[in-house]
C-alpha cells in the first residue's frame, strides 16, 4: 500500500502484485541490465543511477516474503524509524537484528536498501557504522564458470569531496539551521493507511535532506556544490572462481558509494546468473548432455569425438558392441570426472550422456533387395503365440495413418483422460498435478 507520493515497488519492476518469486527475479534482472550506469552516456549517468537504485530496492523489499508482507500492509513507511502505528509500526532493522543477529552493515545481497546500514539512526543523526551495499547481477556463460574468470571494469561511484572533506560547504563557513525542522533534521506528517484512517509518522526533512542544518549558495563548496560527494570512475577487478555456481554472491569489499555520514562504505555485491547453455545442462559439480548416434552406431557401436567439452576439448569415445549388445534410446552413459570442477578442489563432478537414436530417413531402402539385406542380418522377429482358447476367430487387415502427439485422443469430449487433457498437466510442471509414489 503505497502513500501518495511515493513509488510504487510493483510498479518500479513493472509486475503486478501477484506476481511470483521467479518473475520478481525476471523483472529485476531485466529492469537493472536497462539501467544500469555503466550501459549509458554519461549525460544519462546520474538519472539511470537513482532508477538502478531505485530498482534494486524494489527487488530487495519485493523477493523477501517477510518485507514484501510489511511493503503491503503500511508501504514505505514500514522500512523507516518512526513507521506506520503513530512510531509503534515495524522496524526493519530490528527485525533483521532479531533474525541475524547484530547490525545488519555489509550483509551481502542486502544492500541498496532503506534501514540497512551498520546502526540504527534516526532523521538529523549522523548514521556511523557502514554504509549501504549495492546488489548487481552478472550474467556469466557456463565456460566461464568451468574455466573461472577475471575481469576489468570501470565503475562510477560517489565519493566523498575531498574539496570540502564531506561538509559540503566552504572553508569556514557556517551552516544554517533548518527552519522547516527546527534543526531536527526530521518533520511529522499524517498519511492515509485506509478510508478515513491517517497515522502520524516521522520522516527525514525534504529542506536539509535530514541534517538539521544547510548552507546557503554562496557558502556552498564549488566543486560538489553543497552534495558533499562527486561522482569518480575507478578501475576494478572482478575474480570469478572456477566451479562457482548460479546465486553465488562475490563481494568488491568498500567499493559502493561513499557517504560522509558512514564511518566506511559498503560493499558491491555482484549475484551470479548462470546463462542456458546450448548444449549441457548443469545439477552441482554435474553435467548432462544429448549423445547423439545414428541406427548403424547404436546397433554396431564407433569410435569417435561425440561433443565439444566447455573448454575446447574433445570427448571422444570407443563403443564396442560386443556379442550383438546394442545401445537404446534414453540409455544414459557415465563418464566419471567430466563434470564440472569442484572450487577449491581438483576434483571434478561426473558427465552424464543421454542416449538419442536416430533413425534413417524415409526412402532409405530403395527397393525389396536393400529390404530383404536388412532383414537377413537383423534378428529374427519372433511370432505371436496364443495360448489355449485364445486365437481370434476373426481377424481383420486394417489401414492406418501417422500422428505427430495424442491430441486427438479423447477430443471433444469431457473425458479427463483424453489426450488433451494428459498434454495440458505435463506443461504445467511443478504446479500440476503428478503421480505419487507408492
Amino acid at each position: 500500500m503505497s502513500a501518495p507520493g511515493e513509488p510504487d515497488l510493483y510498479e518500479v519492476l513493472g509486475i503486478s502484485k501477484g506476481a511470483s518469486k521467479s518473475e520478481i527475479k525476471k523483472a529485476y534482472h531485466k529492469a537493472a541490465l536497462s539501467s544500469h550506469p555503466d550501459k549509458v552516456p554519461e549525460d544519462q549517468r546520474e538519472e539511470a543511477d537513482a532508477k538502478f537504485k531505485s530498482v534494486s530496492q524494489a527487488y530487495e523489499i519485493l523477493n523477501d516474503d517477510d518485507t514484501r508482507d510489511m511493503y503491503d500492509q503500511h508501504g514505505m513507511a514500514a522500512f523507516e524509524k518512526g513507521g506506520a502505528g503513530g512510531g509503534q509500526g515495524p522496524d526493519l532493522d530490528d527485525i533483521l537484528a532479531q533474525m541475524f543477529g547484530g547490525g545488519m552493515g555489509g550483509m551481502p545481497g542486502m544492500g541498496g536498501m532503506p534501514g540497512m546500514g551498520g546502526h540504527s539512526h534516526g532523521p538529523g543523526q549522523r548514521k556511523g557504522g557502514k554504509g549501504r551495499s549495492e546488489l548487481q547481477q552478472y550474467e556469466v556463460t557456463l565456460e566461464e564458470l568451468y574455466k573461472g574468470k577475471t575481469t576489468r571494469f570501470a565503475s562510477t561511484k560517489k565519493v566523498v569531496c575531498e574539496h570540502c572533506k564531506g561538509s559540503g560547504g566552504k572553508e569556514k563557513a557556517k551552516a544554517k539551521p533548518c527552519d522547516t525542522c527546527k534543526g531536527r533534521g526530521q518533520t511529522t506528517q499524517l498519511r492515509p493507511v485506509g478510508p478515513g484512517l491517517v497515522t502520524q509518522e516521522t520522516v527525514a526533512c525534504s529542506t536539509c535532506s535530514g541534517r538539521g542544518s544547510f548552507y546557503a549558495d554562496k557558502d556552498k563548496c564549488k566543486k560538489c556544490k553543497g552534495a558533499r560527494t562527486v561522482s569518480a570512475k575507478k578501475i576494478l577487478e572482478l575474480y570469478i572462481p572456477r566451479g562457482s555456481r548460479e546465486g553465488e554472491k562475490i563481494v568488491l569489499a568498500g567499493e559502493a558509494d561513499q557517504d560522509p555520514d558512514d564511518d566506511s562504505p559498503g560493499d558491491i555485491v555482484f549475484e551470479l546468473v548462470e546463462e542456458t547453455h546450448k548444449v549441457f545442462h548443469r545439477a552441482g559439480a554435474d553435467l548432462q548432455a544429448q549423445l547423439e548416434i545414428s541406427l548403424a552406431e547404436a546397433l554396431t557401436g564407433f569410435h569417435r569425438v561425440v561433443l565439444t567439452h566447455l573448454d575446447g576439448r574433445g570427448i571422444s569415445l570407443n563403443v564396442q558392441q560386443p556379442e550383438g549388445q546394442v545401445l537404446r534410446p534414453d540409455e544414459i552413459l557415465k563418464i566419471p570426472g567430466e563434470g564440472m570442477p569442484l572450487k577449491r578442489s581438483d576434483a571434478k563432478g561426473d558427465l552424464y550422456l543421454t542416449v538419442n537414436v536416430k533413425f534413417p530417413e524415409d526412402g532409405w531402402l530403395k527397393d525389396q533387395a536393400a529390404v530383404d539385406k536388412v532383414r537377413a542380418v537383423l534378428p529374427k522377429t519372433e511370432p505371436i503365440t496364443y495360448g489355449p482358447g485364445e486365437t481370434p476367430e476373426l481377424v481383420d487387415e486394417v489401414d492406418f495413418i501417422t500422428v505427430d502427439s495424442m491430441e486427438e485422443f479423447g477430443a471433444d469430449s469431457d473425458d479427463p483422460r483424453a489426450g488433451g487433457e494428459w498434454e495440458d498437466d505435463e506443461d504445467e510442471g511443478a504446479g500440476g498435478a503428478q503421480c505419487q509414489q507408492q
